[in-house]
């Protein structure tokens, strides 16, 4: 079965490429091994960051560094061999994090991230997936007055880029969410951002949007992908058929570059896993909106299957053993102050976020491999940038002019 493209991953980045090139034209089969939106994108906390102007940076002060030497943070955790196998990314990450580097990135970063509502919103409208969205903006909890007055400051430089919120005292935190227990000092509510109430969902009604558009998607092995004879590309999916293309996507996440090293391209990926809970609601004491714990790194989302937690990063490798000790700390702390009922999931969801040493995506033409192109990278926020990076994508890949400026991005910075 011949087509334009084959797009190899069906998560919310895949999905979004998928759906941009068949608008401008292409015709496109999408392959994932599982049914789309059942990976990396259906477990993080469901939120469309618009306020997210700035990527995750690591944290350069030496308190931070030498409470994560011991291994016993909330936020963070790491197995030791595979951490020290990231070192060369993890130090460039460190370095690219300092303020001179990192405000450069972030200007970069914010031209995707100002467009994500906008290509969400778009994209939500025409899969008639709007009952999805649970609502408007997210809670940033903060414990002491230092730190809630460090994050006003942050918030208004952050106002200054178009970003919005509102100032909340520990008073108004108990009127708005009266189901928290113990004493805050205050939180940032950013208004702008959507939560979503089952991310795994809006992939899947995009996915079907594809599919209405006449779409394929196929269940298949991503590996199998090999040129052809007429030097196109083929891959074989579960059900034994051959699908073939004169160009490629990898999408593929965390295991993108697994697959472009195949072909001579290799990327310093540094895995962040991280882990997801639901919880039944205790009858009474609902949660109004998503609430992020900023002192310990962990959210409570309310979902259609309860309240999911989900955690900080863990740095392991994507086939590294599953722990619980992340989760495990992170709910015994959760467990203080929000209604957390019994466990309703039989074991912890487990996913890997696909994180760049300058904190920015990789999207565009694969070097010196022709007709390859990829989208992976985007850290914590590809379900955030899926669909903006699949506009800015299928723009390059049809010859036509993005609407930001791509080179930031571009694969050839690791090559």
């Amino acid at each position: 079965m011949t087509h334009d493209i084959i797009v190899l991953g069906a998560g919310m980045v895949g999905v979004g490429c998928a759906l941009h090139l068949q608008a401008r034209g292409q015709t496109v089969a999408m392959v994932d091994r599982r049914a789309p939106g059942l990976e990396t994108s259906y477990g993080n906390a469901g939120i469309i960051q618009r306020e997210a102007i700035e990527p995750y940076a690591l944290p350069r002060d030496l308190g931070f560094l030498l409470s994560g030497a011991t291994n016993r943070r909330v936020d963070v955790r790491y197995h030791a061999a595979d951490a020290a196998r990231m070192l060369g990314p993890l130090w460039s990450y460190y370095r690219n994090s300092a303020p001179g580097p990192f405000h450069k990135i972030s200007a970069e970063y914010e031209t995707l991230i100002a467009l994500s509502l906008e290509t969400h919103q778009k994209l939500m409208n025409e899969a008639d997936a709007n009952d999805l969205i649970a609502g408007q903006g997210y809670l940033m909890l903060y414990r002491t007055e230092r730190e809630l007055d460090s994050f006003f400051r942050v918030a208004d430089e952050r106002a200054r880029h178009g970003v919005h919120h509102v100032k909340l005292t520990g008073a108004d935190v108990a009127r708005e969410e009266p189901s928290l227990r113990g004493r805050f000092a205050g939180a940032v509510r950013w208004t702008d951002p959507v939560a979503i109430r089952s991310p795994g969902d809006l992939v899947q009604r995009y996915a079907q949007l594809f599919g209405r558009r006449g779409g394929d998607t196929h269940l298949g092995d991503a590996m199998t992908l090999r040129r052809s004879d007429s030097g196109g590309w083929q891959v074989d999916t579960a059900n034994g058929q051959t699908l073939a293309a004169s160009q490629v996507v990898v999408a593929l996440g965390p295991w993108s570059v697994q697959l472009t090293s195949r072909f001579g391209y290799t990327a310093p990926v540094i895995p962040k896993r991280g882990y997801h809970m639901h919880y039944a609601p205790m009858p009474g004491q609902p949660l109004n909106s998503t609430v992020i714990d900023a002192e310990y790194g962990y959210v409570i989302a309310p979902m259609q299957k309860g309240l999911r937690l989900t955690t900080g990063a863990e740095l392991a490798n994507v086939d590294a053993p599953r722990t619980s000790t992340q989760i495990d700390a992170a709910e015994k702390i959760a467990r203080q102050s929000f209604p957390l009922g019994q466990r309703v999931d039989p074991e912890p969801w487990m996913g890997t976020r696909p994180c760049m040493p300058d904190m920015k995506p990789v999207f565009g033409a694969v070097p010196s491999v022709p007709g390859m192109w990829c989208a992976f990278g985007h850290g914590h926020q590809g379900f955030t940038l899926g669909p903006v990076t699949g506009e800015m994508l299928a723009a390059m890949m049809t010859g036509a002019t993005p609407r930001v400026d791509v080179r930031p991005f571009s694969p050839e910075r690791f090559g």
